[in-house]
């Protein structure tokens, strides 16, 4: 080089020069080096796949590439990926010499086995050919970059090119409707004239029709006009009838006082005067953050409601079986036997108020552990036999959870029933059919309860209507047997001609279904039945909003949990088992029975036409196999025809479930977080009688081991501090001494009953021992203060407002702001108004309200809640986080508060309906007693009954008397019993003498005996000393008293 430079072919170099000659070199061996290095390692993160491996090495300084965005590491590592495996190795086959070409044109070698350079090509090993150059490299980044580029170019004028396609498309549009006007008015003169004769003919075509028909069907409209005048002379005689039924008591002149108390009650259940204050206080601040439930003026509690609503809903078997006591005894009467079957159902109930004693403080604990922890009540249901855990849940959980009746027990029933269902199916269920082919107690449950207390309404608003049009169509007539159609037609017909068929009676369907007419009949039917279901099934599919949310919640989380335990199962059939529940379990019953969900209103006395209840029961049995997509067939092959529309059904039922499971979390639903227990002001309150919460103390202690296998489970420390189980008269502080006229099995019977109230309330704050010392208290009186300084005094940050002294403008408006809640306070009832501790830190000063809330964050720093290097913007999050939900707090109580208005009147409506039923059949029983002893009082003159004198040994030979505690035979003539009948039918007053010396006298109640004699007691007790056959005593009073 100094050669070329000088021109001087004596030149020289020194040994400066050649030293810097040598350095260079170094340099340039080194970085070549590097560079080799570099473009190894990423060659190797290329192998590896991955991207952001390849992304750091592609940032090695030491290679030198240029444009690498961070952004692009997945397609670095694609295209280089792909350029890579383009590349096959050639020449030895172990190489391990790796060649580089320089910008200068120089070649550097790199082993990849000892990591070591040479300028000078070895012979020892051929060279790999698959690795990637740096040039390779860079065009990929190039490439790579540039693309990205361009993306973000087009993504950055995306509203533009949006906004050009908008305008084009709107020009090809104008200009096509344009063109199609202009051909439509040019049109229009022919258009109008083929118009007007293709109605022409229409209209012509019509009326030629309809007059062939009407000449062809003279005779039909004849039929159809006797048929209507039958059918109004019908009417007029039912309804003459009807009057004459709903009049015959007072025909009979045995009405029932309003006062009178009838010795044969169905079911006495007073309503509760008392009143519950239903509320919900936000966390601080104006109105509505304060605002409160609204409740009817002297209305009892919601829970009671429920609770009376279903205790005076007398049940079937309970009617049916009084009805048939009632007409045991008259036939009695006739034929002189002793053969009656009743029933009484005395309910003696009353309520006390909260209960402050330590066990009932424990038990409102351990209330509290089972409402907010499903895990115990979900594991303690599947402890309990099958046959028990309905009757447990339904008189005890459903107690504890308030029969949902706010926000909060609902949510936290709806959490007991997801761990009960998902327990269920992760313990019980082994095949994805078993939902199906068993009894799940679980949906049992769920089912009971959202369809006879929450769900009844919703059954109304979805099946009310096309139930209410089967029952008023007089004329419909749905029969989908053949064997009953042909039995029908040959009724009609020896009821017309008043000769007897000459067709057999009794045939099988297939000879039935060879009549013409039977098949007609059968081919209106069907018509019929699926007018009708499209009805219902139209009512169903477009109702998804009106079932209870608890229901499509359950269906979601059956639906997510068989999917999860049983992945291979199709869709299809899980949502046969959705559909089930939905379905089958929650309608299904209310469209065969709709007077028994009170989906329709009935006046009391009246049921159901069979025809009407026949039609219903077609209509659901078709709807059950199109929800369950199944064919008919077999028996029912004259219905395969119905098939088709069964498929079309259920992929109308399909989209109807997928719709139906489409529901938000509850958390989202009832607005509730981790911190709506702990922020509430008002504690839950329960109402349970005492025989409910010992049951329940009882069912604890009997399974605690299985509810909590853990030994440092919180509730076996409740458990054990609640000690042993607690007795009644522990409980409600009433001595069975108190309790005259009953026996001891009677009185603990009566207190057991009793209802009270408890209060939940959280051990932790019990065990608190000041406000100040509870971090959420700290927390929420800090934020109550923070909203009354930032009202009066804006600013930037929380410590710009704390540290900037306070103007006195801004401390006037704070003292308006002051006084005004004040004044609002003093208006608010005592026991609406708000925590005293808030109420005090509102009226403090302006300045001590930013000191106080300085020691406050210092105390929640120290806590780890806040940190005052961020500005405190974690308690400015919340506290904007607060203020933003109270408008939708707002919302949602109003929400709430006209549900539960409509609730409280349907149960106002149902009870009535209840009321008015049993007053029906109380009146009508009262009048079959009084007609019992009515031959008796005619016969003698209306004169008193006389009474009945006996032995004891007398009625020990008759049966009657068995035995008399501590008295030998011997002495049972000196013992006389009189039987005295009272003024009141069915009623007797028994004397017991001994030796002419009036010991004991004891109240004897006809339906008594007649209870004990259906419950299958043959002996009970008099005096508490004899016992008596109830059998024969029942014979004895029949004999003497209601013989003819």
């Amino acid at each position: 080089h100094i050669l070329q430079a000088t021109e001087d072919d004596g030149a020289e170099l020194w040994w400066e020069e050649i030293q810097e000659g040598v350095r260079r070199a170094n340099q340039d061996t080194v970085a070549a080096r590097r560079m080799a290095l570099g473009t190894a390692a990423i060659n190797q993160a290329i192998k590896e796949g991955q991207a952001m491996q390849t992304l750091r090495v592609l940032h090695n300084p030491d290679v030198g590439l240029r444009g690498v965005v961070s952004a692009c590491a997945a397609a670095y590592q694609e295209q280089l990926a792909v350029l890579m495996a383009t590349k096959k190795q050639a020449g030895t086959p172990k190489p391990r010499w790796v060649r580089h070409r320089l910008t200068d044109g120089a070649e550097f070698y790199l082993s990849l086995q000892s990591f070591e350079g040479t300028w000078q090509r070895p012979c020892d090993g051929g060279l790999v050919t698959t690795h990637l150059s740096r040039e390779e490299i860079q065009s990929v980044i190039t490439q790579v970059t540039a693309a990205h580029a361009r993306e973000r170019l087009w993504a950055s004028n995306v509203a533009f090119v949006v906004r050009l396609q908008a305008r084009l498309r709107g020009f090809l549009l104008r200009r096509d409707f344009a063109a199609r006007r202009r051909v439509l008015r040019e049109q229009q003169p022919a258009a109008l004239r083929i118009q007007a004769c293709w109605r022409g003919y229409k209209q012509r075509r019509a009326y030629l029709e309809r007059l062939r028909y009407l000449r062809a069907n003279a005779d039909a409209a004849v039929k159809i006009q006797a048929g209507v005048r039958m059918w109004q002379a019908r009417k007029k005689y039912q309804e003459r009838l009807r009057y004459f039924r709903q009049n015959v008591s007072e025909g009979m002149g045995s009405k029932t006082t309003p006062g009178s108390v009838s010795p044969l009650q169905f079911y006495q259940n007073p309503a509760r005067t008392s009143r519950c204050s239903l509320e919900r206080k936000g966390i601080w601040g104006e109105r509505g953050l304060w605002a409160r439930w609204e409740e009817p003026a002297g209305s009892p509690p919601l829970p009671t409601c429920f609770r009376d609503a279903v205790g005076k809903h007398p049940p079937p078997s309970c009617l049916s079986w009084q009805i048939k006591a009632v007409i045991k005894i008259q036939a009695f009467v006739r034929a002189n036997k002793a053969r009656g079957d009743y029933r009484m159902l005395g309910n003696w109930g009353s309520s006390v108020g909260p209960l402050t004693t330590p066990q009932c403080l424990g038990l409102a604990l351990c209330s509290l552990s089972l409402q907010t922890q499903p895990v115990y009540l979900a594991r303690l249901i599947f402890q309990m036999p099958q046959n028990k855990s309905t009757k447990f849940m339904e008189s005890v959980i459903f107690t504890l959870y308030n029969y949902a009746s706010n926000p909060r027990e609902a949510y936290l029933l709806l959490q007991l029933f997801k761990a009960a269902l998902q327990e269920e199916i992760r313990s019980k269920v082994d095949h994805v059919h078993d939902i199906l082919t068993g009894n799940a107690t679980v949906i049992r449950l769920v089912v009971s309860f959202y369809r006879n207390t929450r769900g009844q309404n919703a059954l109304r608003q979805i099946l009310g209507g096309p139930v209410q049009e089967v029952l008023q169509d007089k004329t419909l007539n749905i029969r989908t047997n053949p064997v009953d159609i042909y039995k029908a037609w040959i009724n009609q017909t020896e009821s017309q001609s008043g000769q007897k068929s000459k067709f057999p009676y009794e045939v099988s369907p297939e000879q039935a279904l060879s009549h013409p007419e039977v098949q007609r009949r059968l081919d209106i039917s069907i018509r019929n039945l699926l007018v009708v279901t499209d009805k219902f099934v139209s009512a169903i599919t477009s109702s998804v909003d009106k079932i209870p949310y608890g229901m499509r919640y359950v269906a979601k989380i059956l639906r997510t949990s068989l999917a999860e335990k049983f992945p291979t199962a199709s869709a299809e059939e899980i949502n046969k088992i959705v559909g089930n529940l939905l379905y089958y379990r929650f309608m299904n019953p209310a469209v065969v029975a709709p007077d028994g969900f009170d989906i329709v209103d009935i006046s009391a006395g009246v049921t159901v036409p069979p025809d009407h209840r026949r039609n219903l029961g077609s209509v659901a049995k078709v709807l059950q196999h199109a929800a369950a997509r199944k064919a008919f067939g077999g028996e029912n092959a004259h219905l395969c025809g119905v098939n088709q529309y069964l498929e079309d059904t259920h992929d109308k039922f399909r989209r109807f479930i997928s719709a139906a499971c489409c529901v938000p979390e509850p958390e989202e639903r009832f607005n509730v977080d981790e911190y709506s227990e702990m922020v509430a002001v008002a504690k839950p309150v329960i109402y349970i009688s005492v025989g409910e919460l010992i049951n329940t103390h009882k069912l604890l202690l009997e399974h605690q081991d299985s509810i909590a296998p853990h030994h440092g489970d919180p509730l076996h420390e409740l458990l054990e501090d609640l000690d042993e189980l607690p007795t009644v008269q522990s409980l409600v502080g009433e001595s069975i001494s108190s309790l005259v006229d009953c026996s001891t099995e009677q009185a603990l019977s009566q207190l057991s009953k009793m209802e009270i109230s408890l209060t939940l309330t959280s051990k932790l704050v019990l065990s608190a021992s000041s406000e100040e010392n509870d971090t959420r208290s700290l927390l929420l009186s800090t934020k109550q203060m923070l909203v009354d300084v930032i009202q009066a005094q804006p600013g930037d940050s929380l410590p710009e407002i704390l540290w900037t002294p306070a103007s006195e403008h801004e401390e006037a408006s704070h003292d308006h702001l002051v006084r005004r809640r004040a004044l609002r306070d003093a208006q608010t009832p005592t026991k609406l108004q708000r925590n005293r501790s808030l109420a005090a830190n509102s009226r403090l000063s302006l300045e001590e309200k930013k000191r106080k809330i300085s020691r406050n964050l210092r105390r929640l720093e120290s806590l780890g809640l806040v940190d005052s290097a961020r500005q405190y913007q974690e308690l400015i999050d919340e506290l904007a986080k607060d203020i933003r939900n109270q408008r939708r707090y707002r919302q949602h109580r109003k929400g709430e508060l006209l549900k539960l208005r409509q609730t409280l009147q349907g149960l106002n409506t149902k009870t009535l309906f209840y009321e008015e039923q049993i007053d029906y059949y109380n009146q009508y029983i009262k009048t079959c007693l009084d007609n019992l002893a009515v031959s008796n009082k005619v016969s003698g003159k209306n004169k008193k009954l006389q009474s009945l004198q006996y032995t004891a040994a007398r009625l020990f030979e008759k049966g009657v008397l068995l035995e008399i505690e501590d008295l030998p035979l011997s002495q049972f003539r000196n013992v006389i019993f009189d039987i005295i009948p009272c003024e009141e039918s069915g009623r007797f007053q028994v004397k017991a003498k001994f030796m002419g010396i009036d010991m004991e006298r004891f109240q004897l109640h006809y339906q008594d005996l007649l209870q004990l004699q259906y419950e299958g007691v043959a002996v009970m007790r008099m005096f508490n000393k004899a016992k008596v056959n109830v059998n024969l005593l029942i014979f004895l009073l029949n004999k003497k008293f209601f013989k003819k």
